[in-house]
């Protein structure tokens, strides 16, 4: 059996109506998705920024630190549902710690690719990796797997080698094609 997007219209409707209302569909969860996506970071940078600066005097950890985490789990999950257990609370604290100037956010990166981003020590690389993400469009598999194996460091090793994002489109041509061995 076809998947419905594959069956063809019946009747009366024709396929090019049919073709553009589902790319319009399309283009809006994307869009929908991209939204709550951004608003969701923005929204965990907020709260971080709370975390560290109400409750914490902007210093990098409360004196109170586990309990007061704990509490304020309790009280949000009551009120809100899951997403703000310890672990997460952290996450978003660290987050607001990593990048604490809001403007300098990609709104393309998702709350995943933030998280997987905060596991990086060396802030070059992480900013390098947050501007290839972003710009390449990596998916946050795609960002952990360029991480795991040292693609940054690989590409800083390499006298010859420029980061992909810097390299022309004819340099970009002559890598792939010596590199699948065209």
């Amino acid at each position: 059996m076809l998947p419905e997007h594959d069956k063809e219209p019946q009747g009366d409707l024709s396929l090019r109506l049919v073709s553009e209302i589902r790319e319009l569909v399309a283009t809006a969860r994307q869009q929908v998705l991209q939204a709550v996506n951004s608003t969701m970071v923005q929204t965990y940078w907020q709260i971080g920024r709370l975390i560290v600066e109400d409750e914490q005097q902007g210093e990098a950890r409360a004196a109170y630190g586990k309990q007061q985490l704990q509490r304020l789990s309790g009280e949000l999950t009551r009120e809100f549902g899951k997403g703000f257990d310890v672990r997460n609370l952290r996450n978003i604290r660290a987050f607001y710690l990593a990048f604490p100037k809001r403007n300098a956010l990609r709104t393309d990166l998702s709350w995943t690719h933030y998280r997987i981003l905060l596991r990086i020590d060396n802030l070059q690389a992480r900013e390098w990796y947050m501007a290839e993400a972003a710009s390449q469009q990596w998916s946050s598999r795609a960002l952990e797997r360029q991480i795991s194996t040292l693609y940054y460091e690989r590409l800083l090793s390499s006298q010859d080698r420029k980061p992909w994002s810097w390299l022309t489109p004819q340099e970009r041509n002559v890598m792939c094609c010596t590199c699948s061995g065209r």
